[in-house]
C-alpha cells in the first residue's frame, strides 16, 4: 500500500517517519521529498507498506496525529496524473 504523507515539519527526518508507520507493521520504504534548488523538504512524503490492512491501521491512526509539530494528513496515495 503507497501511503502519501502530508503536513509534515520540515526538520522531519525519514527515519522519523518510518518509525513513526513501523509501529503498525512493516516498511518498505520511505521517501521524503525535498526542494531540488534548496534541498530542504517540501512537507510532504510516501511511505510503502506490503500489508494492506497494516497500511490501512497506519491511516486510520496517523491521520491528524501531531509529529513534529504538526498534525499529519495521511491518506491512501492516488496515481500520479499525466501532466
Amino acid at each position: 500500500m503507497n501511503i502519501y504523507v502530508g503536513n509534515l515539519s520540515y526538520t522531519l527526518e525519514e527515519s522519523e517517519l518510518q518509525d513513526a508507520f513501523a509501529e503498525f507493521g512493516e516498511v518498505s520504504s520511505v521517501k521524503v521529498l525535498s526542494d531540488r534548488e534548496t534541498g530542504r523538504s517540501r512537507g510532504f512524503g510516501f511511505v510503502e507498506m506490503p500489508n494492506q490492512a497494516e497500511g490501512e491501521a497506519a491511516v486510520a491512526a496517523l491521520n491528524g496525529k501531531d509529529v513534529g509539530g504538526r498534525a499529519l494528513r495521511v491518506n491512501e496515495a492516488r496515481p500520479r496524473e499525466e501532466r
